[in-house]
């Protein structure tokens, strides 16, 4: 069995945070929900059943949890400082991409819903 493409993925993640560039956005805070997905090459972990021989989705999350309290105004900063901390931290990682969604975004009266960004990189 060959492995092509392998993927460790976070879905939802959700954190109260401050970003934006209103005022009301830095001092009200919103919920955010944030997905991230990371090409590895799980291969030899599926074998060894090892920790060590994957990325452990416990650190993916501390990384973003870590971010998303650093206040910034636009989403793609917040999403572009985590993909940073992955290659980082990770070397085995050779793709990732992160969505972030802002609830209750400003974007018109009575709006509802979610708006955000995705950020596909590639090492």
């Amino acid at each position: 069995m060959t492995f092509k493409n392998s993927y460790i993925h976070l879905k939802d993640l959700r954190f109260y945070a401050f970003h934006g560039v209103l005022p009301q956005e830095k001092s009200i805070g919103a919920y955010f929900n944030v997905s991230i997905c990371v090409k590895v090459n799980i291969e030899r972990a599926a074998q060894t059943d090892e920790i060590s021989d994957t990325v452990s989705y416990a650190d993916i999350y501390q990384i973003a949890k870590e971010e998303m309290q650093i206040t910034s105004k636009l989403l793609e900063h917040v999403a572009g400082r985590i993909c940073k901390r992955l290659y980082k931290d990770f070397p085995s990682v050779e793709a990732a991409d992160i969505t972030i969604e802002k609830e209750n975004a400003p974007i018109g009266a009575g709006a509802q819903g979610l708006a955000g960004i995705t950020l596909h990189t590639v090492r």
